[in-house]
């Protein structure tokens, strides 16, 4: 006999989580307990707000392709988590997350912290669920973790009654984890698409999602390579095919470089493989005409439900991305001079001025693209900062990045410390804002007590920079709520045991960012950046001057 705690956990194990994430809670007691005796197997990574815990669980499941575990409880803890969920359904990464809940016998009184999770997650979860009997537990977590792996990756939302997990029973754990096949392309289905491709002027590989494998990237690229087509990234999934490959064009996601947008437009055939069409990735939908886009769509996707979402393509294909690549042979057609354009606009865009800033974060990019080892995996949160690792770093076959797809605030930090957690010998580097940074901050004490330390850039001008982006052009000279006064960020960091500097000047960043990797306890360098180096090619006062203009007019 076990009780549903020492059952669910047992299950887990038996699947093949080793990592779990999380903030204590009295309604799931009976699980922190089972994972006293499985420490080195399947560990708790305690963390200090539920929202940090459920970034670091979507970050988990988007690097490993298993899903990522996150433990919460009832009521505050749940909804401080929902953000976490939210990001991991946009990014379609697999997650699980398990809630606390009322016993079975207080239910439907709202009593303390009462909630009902279908309805709160039924529409931003794949599946949301309660286990209302002990010995159906092995029967639901195993149905969760096949939905949380096909189709279109994503977070499951699993509800844990306090009485069911001390319940005993004899039922047995899951005995082990099973494999899921991807769905293959139909012969036929390859043939129409070889025919589609023969004929275009102007292909174009658009590519993304995260359950890609390392073979099924490299198929994809040596398709692209001998056909000489280029490819775009979709948004923040740049990490996902070799941008030192001469097919490599560039990332259709926000701030989209003009380039990129050019390419779209002109192509005639558009290979969109495993990608859902997002808002960003279309430039709010303009770039393809919504149903029916000008050019010739070919859809490829793990999940027929994405296939016709948005947009009417001229042949749909339901197929697991790796299977998609490894079934491709090359097409031939005289298209090398569009690649080579491509690709020379994509080496341009990454050549900037000088930026008017005490820290140039051109030239911290450029210096981060010449040191940094094949294997580092990069992070980011959200705001005008993330233009640099999303549009200024180099991503090769080994490298990973890391980027929430929903622009979550606050989710660098957390999903830097979930990459160490998984590969503690790898170098994690997160960008953050400093406003970003703030959101989560307080998970460096997770950091430390995990052992799993990043090195942290915070990209410090003291603003909130895309919300005073939007108002310098909408309402110039009106500012309003997004000038903010920061704490010493470097006492902060070496409060939490970490190493810190404040980096005044661009020539400061190489010797500091030595000493950075050099340190066993993480590293966190406060950069120096004037708020004048809003964005990479307009200063603020230029933006400024360009709204009074548009103002007047």
């Amino acid at each position: 006999m076990r009780n549903g705690g020492q059952l669910l956990v047992e299950s887990l194990v038996a699947l093949g989580a080793t990592k779990s994430f999380g903030v204590p809670g009295e309604s799931y007691l009976a699980v922190l307990d089972a994972l006293y005796d499985t420490k080195g197997h399947l560990d708790f990574v305690l963390c200090r707000n539920e929202g940090g815990a459920a970034f670091m669980a979507a970050a988990y499941g988007k690097l490993t392709g298993s899903p990522g575990i996150c433990l919460v409880t009832r009521g505050p803890g749940a909804t401080n988590a929902s953000i976490g969920v939210h990001t991991a359904r946009q990014d379609s990464a697999p997650m699980l997350l398990f809630v606390g809940q009322v016993g079975t016998d207080q239910k439907g009184r709202e009593a303390f912290q009462e909630m009902d999770y279908r309805a709160v997650f039924g529409t931003m979860a794949k599946w949301a669920v309660e286990i209302d009997r002990v010995e159906r537990i092995p029967e639901i977590l195993s149905r969760a973790w096949a939905i949380a792996l096909s189709g279109r990756p994503g977070p499951v939302v699993i509800a844990l009654p306090e009485d069911m997990l001390t319940s005993l029973t004899d039922a047995t754990p899951l005995s082990g984890p099973f494999e899921m096949a991807e769905p293959a392309p139909a012969t036929d289905a390859l043939t129409g698409l070889r025919a589609i491709l023969e004929a275009a002027e102007k292909p174009l590989v658009i590519t993304g999602g995260c359950n890609w494998t390392p073979e099924g990237r490299a198929q994809l690229q040596g398709f692209a390579e001998v056909s000489d087509i280029p490819v775009v990234a979709a948004f923040r999934y740049q990490d996902q095919f070799d941008n030192h490959s001469d097919c490599y064009a560039g990332e259709a996601g926000v701030g989209m470089p003009s380039h990129v947008k050019d390419l779209i437009a002109r192509a005639d055939v558009v290979l969109a493989v495993n990608i859902r069409f997002g808002e960003m990735t279309t430039d709010a939908y303009r770039l393809f005409d919504v149903p029916e886009p000008r050019q010739t769509v070919i859809h490829v996707h793990p999940d027929a439900s994405e296939i016709g979402k948005i947009y009417a393509p001229r042949l749909g294909l339901p197929a697991g991305p790796n299977a998609f690549a490894a079934s491709l042979t090359p097409v031939r057609g005289d298209w090398v001079d569009w690649r080579a354009e491509a690709r020379a606009a994509y080496e341009a865009s990454l050549e900037l001025p000088d930026l008017p800033s005490p820290v140039d974060m051109g030239k911290v990019t450029a210096h981060l693209r010449a040191v940094l080892s094949e294997d580092a995996i990069i992070t980011n949160g959200a705001g005008n900062f993330a233009v640099w690792p999303n549009k200024f770093m180099k991503y090769g076959p080994r490298s990973k990045l890391l980027a929430p797809q929903s622009g979550a605030m606050g989710y660098g930090l957390p999903a830097a410390i979930a990459a160490k957690v998984a590969h503690p010998e790898r170098v994690v580097l997160c960008f953050a804002g400093d406003g970003d940074f703030q959101m989560n901050c307080q998970e460096l004490a997770s950091a430390a007590q995990a052992g799993a330390q990043p090195i942290v850039l915070i990209v410090n001008n003291g603003i909130y920079g895309t919300i005073r982006a939007h108002q310098e052009r909408h309402f110039p000279e009106r500012v309003s709520g997004t000038d903010m006064v920061n704490p010493d960020f470097p006492a902060l960091a070496k409060a939490y045991g970490f190493h810190a500097e404040r980096v005044e000047q661009t020539e400061d960043f190489a010797a500091a960012f030595e000493r950075a990797l050099a340190s066993k306890t993480g590293a966190v360098l406060d950069l120096n950046v004037s708020p004048e180096a809003l964005t990479p090619r307009q200063s603020l006062s230029e933006m400024r001057a360009a709204g009074l203009k548009a103002a007047e007019t």
